[in-house]
């Protein structure tokens, strides 16, 4: 897998945590440029999971037999934020931030976790 994607999408998913987070702190519900800000990170992913199944079609396999968990990972990875913002939607307040904060941190931890199934640990 491409690690420098891998680390990319992790930077950015903590980035857009930070700074969703603040706003939660600052009483602000979700804006458009937070949304625009979940599609920069969106695509990221979007490529990543394209990149990944390049990988697994090309012969490629995580170590092990963690094929199964990888795609399993690499699929939360993709659907992470779309369905943050769609709650994101629905909870016009502050805590509208705190779920995407929260939703971006979660998408940082799976690259952390993806990475590992990629490499054949088993994270026990």
């Amino acid at each position: 897998m491409l690690t420098p994607l891998t680390v990319t999408v992790a930077v950015a998913a903590l980035l857009l945590s930070a700074w969703c987070g603040y706003a939660a702190v600052r009483e602000q519900p979700v804006k458009d440029w937070h949304y625009l800000g979940m599609a920069v990170v969106l695509l990221l992913t979007v490529a990543q999971g394209i990149v990944a199944a390049v990988a697994l079609a090309g012969g490629e396999r995580p170590a092990g037999d963690g094929t199964g968990v990888f795609v399993s990972y690499l699929l939360a990875v993709v659907l992470c934020l779309p369905l943050v913002a769609i709650v994101a939607l629905g909870e016009r307040s502050r805590w509208g931030s705190a779920t995407v904060a929260a939703g971006a941190l979660l998408l940082a931890v799976l690259q952390l976790r993806l990475a590992d199934v990629w490499a054949g640990g088993t994270g026990g």
